[in-house]
């Protein structure tokens, strides 16, 4: 019967994980409230039952109304872009929303949060070892407003789960590939390898997961997620070129691979952050960004594998299903 293991607020609900959480926890038999802003993209919504609840993330009471009534709470939005952001919107967004989540939860007695977080808030690994839970937050981060942000928030979160019993859980997603990427997001990594003669590709790599099974970790971290833990949901460790020859597989092309040399994408990352601080806005690369592109961001999900009862599916996979629904909505 819908609804009857109880009523989720999923915040950002229309977006690339939101859409697909909503799918997954509705054929689990939960019923569904989505959050999103006046105006937002509805496009990837799916047809399934849902209440709506238009709101702003960053005003407490908008907070509190949409979290009234419901049994668990996905806190899914926000901003995720990783450059070409104002440092407050960051903060307005990913920190004082995350809060505005907490006190409703802890206000309406809600069964659980899960907060999605991302595994960027724990020190990477390489090509020698992956990162678990255990790795400490990498300082070089801090150059990030994302990745700070989302730091800040994720252990406010612990903080609240131990001092007072917020029934808490985090989610580290790695990089998530699948249908429904309206923007696109992490989707731009796959429609810029495509129908082209050449595809360049920087030297580094990192781990990819399937978006159906972040959503998956999800639904079962309402009753399995252990209370102030946190579980990195990661798929499969893969260089760029590894990547970019999975997605020529699927897409049945062949181009010329070029792979960037690092010290070429490093004065170019230098050059964005310098246009940075004379004051020029959306600058596609800067220093950080390139070093992050040069460097083997690979992580382990044995956690979530041993409490979650997880199991991931190939990105090839995933892959396969973004290239359909970017085919079917003419993103190509």
């Amino acid at each position: 019967m819908f609804g009857k293991k109880g009523k989720v607020l999923i915040t950002g609900g229309n977006g690339f994980l939101g859409t697909n959480a909503a799918k997954e926890l509705y054929e689990q038999g939960y019923e569904l409230k989505l959050m999103m802003r006046p105006f937002a993209n509805v496009k990837a919504l799916p047809d399934i039952p849902f209440e709506v609840y238009y709101g702003d993330i960053s005003e407490a009471n908008h907070v509190a109304a949409a979290v009234k009534g419901c049994d668990y709470v996905v806190h899914a939005a926000s901003v995720t872009s990783q450059w070409g952001v104002d440092e407050q919107v960051y903060e307005r967004v990913n920190v004082r929303g995350t809060k505005n989540i907490v006190k409703a939860c802890l206000q309406h007695g809600v069964k659980k949060l899960v907060y999605i977080s991302t595994a960027n808030t724990i020190g990477p690994g390489n090509r020698s070892g992956a990162s678990t839970e255990l790795s400490s937050f990498s300082l070089s981060y801090l150059s990030s407003g994302y990745i700070s942000s989302k730091y800040i928030a994720q252990q406010y979160v612990l903080e609240q789960a131990a001092l007072r019993n917020l029934p808490a859980v985090v989610l580290n997603p790695t990089f998530m590939i699948g249908a429904g990427d309206v923007k696109p997001s992490s989707g731009q990594l796959i429609l810029h390898g495509l129908n082209k003669r050449f595809v360049f590709y920087p030297p580094g790599g990192k781990n990819f997961v399937a978006v159906k099974d972040v959503c998956l970790a999800i639904a079962r971290s309402l009753t399995l997620g252990r209370q102030g833990e946190c579980y990195l949901l990661a798929g499969r460790n893969l260089s760029y070129g590894d990547f970019f020859r999975l997605l020529n597989e699927e897409k049945g092309q062949d181009p010329r691979m070029l792979r960037i040399p690092a010290f070429v994408l490093k004065i170019a990352g230098l050059a964005g952050s310098i246009a940075q601080l004379m004051g020029k806005k959306n600058v596609k690369l800067n220093y950080f960004a390139a070093c992050t592109l040069c460097a083997y961001n690979y992580y382990s999900a044995d956690k979530a594998v041993r409490e979650l009862n997880m199991e991931f599916s190939p990105v090839s996979r995933a892959i396969g299903a973004a290239l359909a629904w970017f085919k079917e909505h003419q993103y190509f």
